[in-house]
């Protein structure tokens, strides 16, 4: 199969600089894994659509992070263009980019998240800043977590142990999103579960436990190498990282994924795995997760990802 490939990256989104990371990364693999294929790697701005309906590729990879290419919409284009693509479909994306619709369908399916609240910054500005934290404090409990609802890479996200760290941690949160995730923090070990599907349904790759400098994984400790200690197998006992992969693998299956991804979570001190989030691009960088999962595992990135592409191709060929 001699087939042209367009590797999506870049965007304008604050994760640009990793998204190409990610797309320079794959196209060089794809390449010498299929010497035969042609792979491209195109930036997504005012011309990709004229470049894809005029070269109109056999298989697209979007590797955007962030809300351009994460949130369902370019994943609709391309289905509207009748382009096969690697990843989940735009309906599934737009579940699990959505931080508090993702805890709410794993909490119906009865999986533990930590309790949250979802809070627009007009609601601070309606009902007073001092005055909805306190509330939100004294339901939840500090330490707490602030993220953007919609985002990824831990872009404005936060750790609150005081209650005088939380308007600096909503502006942080803000500067991303609209909307900010209050989460209670759940105190343990993180780890990463990565899901790849080849064609033969969902397994679990090895996790990845995450040892971060300050104690949160936030943008630098994730994309400076040598930052962050990572540990594969995880330090932790087979029946919990049993426990941690069957959620993952429930994550994934719950919110209608496929082909990969990657599914964040915490495993408290009595073993038990929290989830916080799922990834339905996950980074292909140099000190990216899914990466040293799939090594770990004994599969190469040029590999997995060219089986990935073929099975594109023949999903959209019925």
């Amino acid at each position: 199969m001699n087939l042209q490939v367009a590797v999506l990256a870049g965007g304008l989104s604050p994760e640009r600089d990793v998204s190409l990371r990610s797309g320079r990364r794959v196209a060089e693999a794809l390449r010498e894994s299929a010497p035969d294929w042609e792979v491209t790697e195109w930036d997504v701005d005012g011309r990709l659509l004229g470049c894809l309906a005029e070269h109109r590729p056999d298989a697209v990879i979007p590797l955007l992070h962030g809300a351009a290419g994460e949130d369902g919409a370019l994943r609709d284009v391309l289905a509207s263009l009748e382009l096969p693509f690697v990843g989940s479909s735009a309906r599934s994306a737009r579940l699990a980019f959505d931080k508090p619709i993702a805890k709410a369908l794993v909490d119906g399916a009865e999986m533990r998240t930590p309790a949250a609240l979802a809070l627009p910054q007009s609601t601070f500005r309606e009902l007073g800043a001092a005055e909805v934290l306190q509330a939100v404090a004294d339901h939840l409990g500090l330490p707490v977590v602030v993220k953007p609802t919609r985002g990824g890479s831990a872009l404005g996200t936060s750790i609150v142990r005081y209650q005088d760290e939380f308007p600096g941690a909503m502006v942080s949160s803000f500067a991303y999103a609209d909307v900010a995730l209050i989460e209670r923090f759940v105190d343990g070990t993180e780890l990463a579960v990565c899901v790849l599907d080849e064609g033969d349904g969902p397994t679990m790759l090895p996790p990845v436990e995450i040892v971060p400098p300050n104690g949160l994984y936030d943008y630098h400790a994730r994309y400076t190498a040598g930052t962050t200690e990572f540990f594969i197998p995880a330090r932790l006992a087979d029946h919990v990282l049993a426990a941690a992969a069957d959620l993952a693998l429930r994550v994934h299956t719950v919110l209608g994924l496929r082909d990969w991804s990657r599914t964040d979570l915490i495993v408290d001190h009595a073993g038990t795995p929290w989830f916080l989030e799922v990834n339905v691009a996950p980074g292909m960088t140099e000190t990216s997760l899914f990466p040293q999962s799939l090594t770990a595992a004994g599969h190469s990135v040029g590999k997995a990802m060219r089986r990935l592409v073929e099975q594109a191709v023949r999903r959209a060929a019925g």
